[in-house]
């Protein structure tokens, strides 16, 4: 089930008033669903658009269409519009669309996996880094490559050791230790030069 707000049925009539007659509602699809990139799209729906096996979700005045591959994704959606002095914000939290979290009985690597794309690499992105994972040994020792804005960064160690160590280790007791195993002198664009 998706859940849109007054406010943002308001918001999407504005929007569909002001296409004229074309538009017979909006669509609602997942863009690179079930991964890191994952993200929300939406778009005027025409007759010629929809291919029949959309969720037609009817709101006051309009539809909302969801794309059919998508649904699992979007399902639990929450659409919201905050009107403000510009204009407004329309905001869409999909707890989904990522994927679903692997369960306890997963492999680490899995588990690992899991964590480094959903919280650790989307805040290295904003420092354009990334890390991959390269290794689990058998004491539960994770190794980690930098990438990015990380590869070569003078900050590296310590967002190893107090960030993504630490949420490892408090998130999964399997994990004994996070490791670096990068070149670091190979990085050519750090977000911070080391010293």
């Amino acid at each position: 089930m998706i859940n849109i707000s007054e406010s943002a049925q308001g918001y999407f009539q504005r929007l569909l008033q002001s296409q004229g007659g074309d538009a017979v509602g909006i669509r609602l699809s997942a863009v690179n669903p079930g991964t890191p990139r994952a993200d929300a799209r939406l778009e005027f729906a025409e007759h010629g658009d929809l291919l029949g096996d959309e969720w037609a979700v009817e709101c006051e005045g309009f539809t909302l269409y969801v794309d059919a591959p998508s649904a699992p994704f979007l399902d639990s959606a929450d659409i919201d519009f905050v009107g403000n002095a510009t204009g407004g914000q329309l905001t869409i939290k999909a707890p989904r669309i990522k994927g679903d979290q692997p369960k306890g009985d997963a492999s680490l690597v899995e588990r690992v996996q899991w964590l480094l794309d959903s919280e650790v690499n989307p805040q290295l992105a904003s420092h354009k880094g990334r890390v991959t994972l390269d290794s689990i040994d058998a004491n539960g020792v994770v190794y980690l490559r930098f990438g990015g804005g990380c590869h070569g960064c003078g900050m590296a160690d310590v967002t190893l050791k107090q960030g993504i160590e630490k949420s490892l280790m408090a998130k999964l007791p399997e994990v004994t230790a996070v490791r670096d195993a990068t070149d670091h002198s190979t990085g050519d664009a750090p977000y911070i030069a080391r010293g």
